[in-house]
Formats: C-alpha cells, sequence, structure tokens
C-alpha cells in the first residue's frame, strides 16, 4: 500500500472500500505489514493480532459483497491500547511482571468496535500501569521508552505512547488510548495527531485497568477530528457492565457547523511556554477569529492540581493494593515505579474526601466559566517532544501549559488537540479545545473547521528503514 493510504482517513478508507478500490484484506494486510516492520522502531507495539485481524478482515469483505455494511468502521484496522481485555490474547498493562496476563474476557470497547465492523490489528504498548506508579524518565515499559515517528531519540509521549506513534507512523489509521491526567493529549500532542478525550461516563471502562475508578477516560486517537467522531459514536454509550457510564447515547451532529464559534482563552499563558508552541498557538487563534470570536477569561482559583493527584494517588493505591503488596513492583521498569507508591498507601482519607469535595466546586466553577463558550483554546503543551535519554525534568516544563489541564481532568470535561504545526527541531505542536461536559458536538465542531482551513493534520513523518539495534 502506498503513503497515500497509510495515512489515509477513515472517510477515505471507507469510500475506497465500498468503491471496491481495495478489500478489507488489503488494508488489514498493510497495517500488519507496517505494525511488524516499524512498530519495533518506535517501542510502540506490544503484539500484532495477525490471525484474528485476517478472520475479521475476510467477515467484513463477507458482509460488504453481501449487502451489509456495519458502518463508517467496517472494514477500517485499528490499535488498542495494552490495558484493555481481549479475550484469548495476553493484556500487559505495560508490565513486566503482568506481559502474560490472560483476562478472560472483551472491554466494552473491544466488542463495540467488533460490532461496527473495525479490525483489531495490534495491541499497543503503554507506560506500565498507565503511569499511575510514578515515573520521571520515557524508558518506564518492558517494551521500551517510546519513541516519536517525527524522532525517534524523542519521546511519544505517556501513557498511551504506542497508540501516538502507531497512528502517526501510519500503522493503523486509528488506535484506542486512555487519559486520566492527560494520557490521550500528551501523545497526540507530541506526535502530531487528533487525539480526543470524552467527557468521563461517555465511554464504559468495563474491561479497561482502573487507575483511578473516577478519573479514568476512554477515547480514539485519529488522523481528523471528523475521523474521532466516527469513533466516538461507535464506542460510546451506556454500558450496564459500567455503572458509571451515561444513560444516552451520543449521536454524530449529520452538518456540524463552521461558523460562528465563540471561543475562550486564558488571561495569561504561562512564561514557560516554548517560543515556537506559541506562536504556532497564536496564528491557530488568527484562524480561529475567521470562524467565531475570541474572547479572554481567567480560571477560577482552585487547587486543580492538588486536588486530581490526590485523587488519582488514592485510589490507584486501592486498585493495586494486593500488586503492591505481592512485591511484584521490583520487576517494573522504570527504577522509580518499583517503590513510587508505597507512600500512596498512607495518604489520609480525610485528605481523598476532601479532594472529592472540592471537585464538586471545580465541576460547578468550570461549568460556570465555559457555557458561554463553544470550547477555552490552549496550546496542548508547553514544548515539543524532549530526547528519550534524559530525565522529564531535563526538558519538560511540566507537560500542560495551563491549570486547564488539571481542572478539565479532574471535573472530567471532554477535550481535543490537533495538529498546530512545528518547532524548530520538526516536531509538531498542538492546540488543544475544552468544552463543558457532555458537549463534544461543540469541541469536535470546532476542531473540524479548524482542520479545514489548515492542512498540519495532513502532515506526516518521512519514515527511514529501521535501524538495526
Amino acid at each position: 500500500m502506498s503513503d497515500s493510504t497509510a495515512f489515509a482517513s477513515i472517510a477515505e478508507l471507507g469510500r475506497s472500500l465500498r468503491n471496491k478500490d481495495v478489500t478489507a484484506i488489503e488494508l488489514a494486510e498493510s497495517s500488519l505489514e507496517r505494525l511488524e516492520r516499524w512498530g519495533a522502531e518506535f517501542n510502540a507495539v506490544v503484539r500484532t493480532t495477525r490471525d484474528l485481524a485476517l478472520a475479521q478482515a475476510r467477515q467484513a469483505d463477507d458482509e460488504l459483497r453481501d449487502g451489509r455494511d456495519r458502518g463508517p468502521l467496517h472494514g477500517i484496522p485499528y490499535g488498542l491500547k495494552d490495558l484493555f481485555a481481549t479475550k484469548g490474547i495476553p493484556t500487559s498493562w505495560g508490565a513486566a511482571p503482568l506481559k502474560d496476563q490472560m483476562i478472560d474476557d472483551d472491554a466494552t470497547v473491544v466488542v463495540r468496535l467488533r460490532e461496527s465492523g473495525a479490525i483489531l490489528c495490534a495491541k499497543l504498548a503503554m507506560v506500565e500501569l498507565a503511569g499511575g506508579f510514578g515515573y520521571k524518565q520515557a524508558n518506564a515499559s518492558f517494551t521500551g521508552p517510546g519513541r516519536n515517528p517525527w524522532d525517534r531519540t524523542c519521546w511519544s509521549g505517556g501513557s498511551s505512547s504506542g497508540s501516538g506513534a502507531a497512528v502517526a507512523a501510519g500503522l493503523v489509521p486509528f488506535a484506542i488510548g486512555t487519559e486520566t491526567m492527560g494520557s490521550i493529549i500528551t501523545p497526540a500532542g507530541y506526535c502530531g495527531v487528533t487525539g480526543l478525550r470524552p467527557t468521563y461516563g461517555r465511554v464504559s471502562r468495563h474491561g479497561a485497568m482502573a487507575l483511578s475508578w473516577t478519573m479514568d477516560k476512554i477515547g480514539p486517537m485519529c488522523r481528523t477530528a471528523a475521523d474521532c467522531a466516527l469513533v466516538l459514536h461507535a464506542v460510546a454509550g451506556p454500558d450496564r457492565a459500567d455503572e458509571t457510564t451515561v444513560p444516552d447515547r451520543w449521536e454524530r451532529q449529520p452538518e456540524p457547523k463552521q461558523s460562528g464559534f465563540h471561543f475562550a482563552v486564558l488571561d495569561a499563558p504561562p512564561d514557560d511556554v516554548q517560543l515556537e508552541v506559541l506562536e504556532n498557538y497564536n496564528a491557530m487563534l488568527d484562524l480561529l477569529r475567521t470562524i467565531g470570536t475570541v474572547e479572554t477569561i481567567k480560571l477560577p482559583d482552585l487547587p486543580y492540581s492538588v486536588v486530581a493527584s490526590t485523587i488519582i494517588s488514592s485510589e490507584m493505591s486501592a486498585a493495586f493494593e494486593s500488586f503492591v503488596r505481592s512485591g511484584d513492583t521490583w520487576e517494573l521498569t522504570a527504577p522509580e515505579d518499583r517503590w513510587g507508591a508505597h507512600s500512596n498507601m498512607l495518604i489520609p482519607a480525610k485528605d481523598y474526601i476532601n479532594a472529592l469535595r472540592i471537585r464538586t466546586k471545580i465541576q460547578h466553577a468550570l461549568d460556570d466559566i465555559i457555557a458561554p463558550f463553544d470550547a477555552i483554546v490552549t496550546p496542548t503543551l508547553s514544548t515539543e517532544a524532549g530526547p528519550i535519554e534524559q530525565r522529564f525534568s531535563q526538558w519538560s516544563r511540566g507537560f500542560v501549559c495551563s491549570e486547564l489541564s488539571a481542572a478539565a481532568n479532574v471535573a472530567g470535561l471532554p477535550g481535543i488537540t490537533i495538529p498546530s504545526g512545528f518547532g524548530h527541531r520538526g516536531l509538531p505542536t498542538g492546540i488543544e479545545f475544552t468544552g463543558r461536559a457532555f458537549n463534544e458536538h461543540s469541541i469536535l465542531a470546532a476542531a473540524i473547521a479548524c482542520q479545514k482551513s489548515s492542512d498540519w493534520h495532513t502532515r506526516h513523518p518521512a519514515l527511514k528503514q529501521p535501524t538495526p539495534e
């Protein structure tokens, strides 16, 4: 398959399938070949699922030939972050002591994608245990540090590292990641793809590793915002196996608006945002002013990061208590992960309870401030991706560019990042849209309109022949 096919959108691939220009078998074979050829180059793949993928692709072709069309994802290959249960296929959670773990179930997301006709081609690499044990450098998975397809000496981001890299490198048209505190937005931003964090409760967490029961969110990483809408439609909706899911299905807007948006920006971007990130952000704001208005706001003064970290640490200590007590932590890859969880076991219950109480205040305060707008707009990250050989403290400015990232995650709000350009080292930068709870339509419409007026999302890295290690 040509690069034009490898980097095509879901919609483009769907048209090719229905026009009989390509078959689902050919698409699956192409993704499998690229995953097997390039996956190890970026430490992006735990394992390919060749036999399953070809069987699913054969069924997809048979159904299309017989007139049964399951929808936009029918026959489309995808990759899955390796914290989702897949019956008969190991689910490692990115952790060496669990690399052969078998869970006799399929996650709800896996079931819904199968019912939509999508083809599972790979379980993708991730930071061990979704980063909850406090990793401080890129080498925090038994598959190795996530490498960025734009520069393999740089990080692809965490914890959905393989998902971001696989989509950016054209190994799969889309991938499923998870976010508790930035793990979809960060790798999507660093790798120059589009990543959607849905509202908490929009997508069932059944069959997904729990890091923080009240903050974990599941979403797609794709070429375009329009593709993210297609995938969200397939996976969202109520699930009896996850009582936190909302009762209504999410329906795509047939024709999202292209103008008349009302955007908000924060009153003062932090001083430590990289110059190129800020320049690209300002250029995108100029574009947004052609499709709407831009107004400056100030976030309410609340302890967003402290509340988020307290909730995550407390819930993680409960979720992984038996794992920590077993001593398996000493087999983890990152040295700091081997002892990082122990202190969380000592968090007082009153701290967790107070964090939950303050979260309610945060949710009300953010809803009030976002209500008049389609989205709050920020740079996705403070810098380009940094070198994998350095600790984060040597190059990162905290990954996020404002308190809005912690605020949105602790409140369970939706967000989407799209590419905004490149920095001086040729690495992608991004712009993020954050919306009200359960208002994915607005942020998706804004991102779609923005991508119709720019072409950063069409750029992709030129892959070189894998280098022998």
